[in-house]
């Protein structure tokens, strides 16, 4: 992350609540993503696009959630026993999964919009070939994003008490650089993107009549509020910090510096509720298979299409829209309906 989280130079320390936000994450999402991992790994024989998308998020959010432990040590011991080695690992990692989420929340947007918009194309590109490269892509680029953390992260002795595993900057120039780049690459262009692939969705479906499939269509709008929801304070404090940073002021000086720096370490404790929170939204999205396919209930809620199942046996993810019953003469919607799904 960009800014320091454990600094205990506060006017007031939030440890408990961040001690308490920390361990629902990790009691929470780690059986969570680990049970939806197992899912699609060992319940999906035909794994459509969706599920790919969803799995490496699963992925992605194990990852930082196996590094809340060392946080919680942390907050605990009030000092930073793993090192520099440790200190830029963990961070390194917390930035890797915040990209590795957004852009596959990104990619889950654009799949949907191109479905719809181009049903043909859609049906051509879905293939494992393609989302193999699409997926590799995405791990590539957050790898390269988050690299500013292995720079500025260090590891120094406060008040010669306590080690400290947070940020230093050659000049406030460099903060602001560094905030403003982790906000616009992590949050605002994703999100731009998103935006607008929603709304080109809508104004298509709306222009046609033609009603979506509820289940996935949910699944993937609440994995997208949920993301925005608990990363938005962070991205806001983030370009506060910012703007200071370019008037000259030191982050930690004045009422209004300490005030944010305790903001963030709450926000900071807060994102990693992210990581937990998706498989309770396939819970929510299942509705009734929960009950009816039990353990299977993720595998059955990320199934392709019968349609996308079809194509799926000639090596493609895609759907295929002679699968689905038509009248003689179909018109733009039903050839949409079956893309959409």
């Amino acid at each position: 992350m960009a800014t320091n989280t454990t600094s205990p130079t506060a006017a007031s320390s939030p440890g408990p609540l961040a001690i308490i936000l920390l361990s629902v994450a990790l009691t929470v999402g780690l059986p969570g993503n680990g049970f939806v991992v197992w899912s699609i790994l060992a319940k999906m024989r035909k794994r459509s696009v969706t599920a790919l998308l969803v799995l490496n998020l699963a992925l992605a959010d194990l990852a930082v959630l196996l590094t809340a432990p060392f946080f919680l040590s942390f907050l605990a011991q009030r000092t930073w026993v793993f090192r520099l080695i440790g200190c830029r690992l963990c961070f390194y990692i917390c930035g890797v999964s915040m990209y590795a989420s957004v852009l596959l929340i990104t990619a889950m947007s654009l799949d949907r919009s191109l479905a719809v918009a181009y049903p043909f194309v859609s049906q051509k590109l879905r293939t494992k070939a393609m989302a193999g490269r699409v997926l590799a892509g995405i791990w590539v680029a957050s790898v390269l994003l988050a690299t500013p953390v292995l720079v500025y992260r260090k590891v120094t002795l406060k008040n010669n008490r306590s080690l400290v595993c947070l940020t230093e900057y050659p000049t406030e120039g460099h903060r602001a650089f560094h905030l403003l780049f982790e906000t616009i690459t992590g949050f605002l262009l994703p999100f731009l993107v998103v935006v607008a692939s929603y709304c080109d969705i809508g104004r298509r479906l709306q222009a046609r009549r033609f009603r979506r499939s509820r289940r996935t269509g949910r699944l993937v709008v609440l994995i997208i509020l949920a993301f925005a929801a608990f990363w938005l304070p962070y991205h806001v404090v983030n370009l506060a910090e910012a703007g200071r940073a370019l008037a000259g002021l030191v982050s930690e000086s004045g009422p209004a510096g300490l005030r944010l720096l305790l903001a963030r370490k709450v926000l900071i404790a807060l994102a990693f509720l992210s990581s937990s929170v998706n498989p309770v939204l396939y819970a929510c999205a299942g509705g009734g298979l929960l009950r009816s396919a039990g353990v299977g209930f993720v595998a059955k809620l990320l199934e392709g299409t019968g349609s996308e199942a079809s194509s799926a046996r000639r090596g493609t993810l895609g759907p295929t829209l002679r699968r689905v019953p038509t009248s003689p003469q179909p018109g733009p919607a039903e050839s949409v309906a079956d893309s959409s799904n």
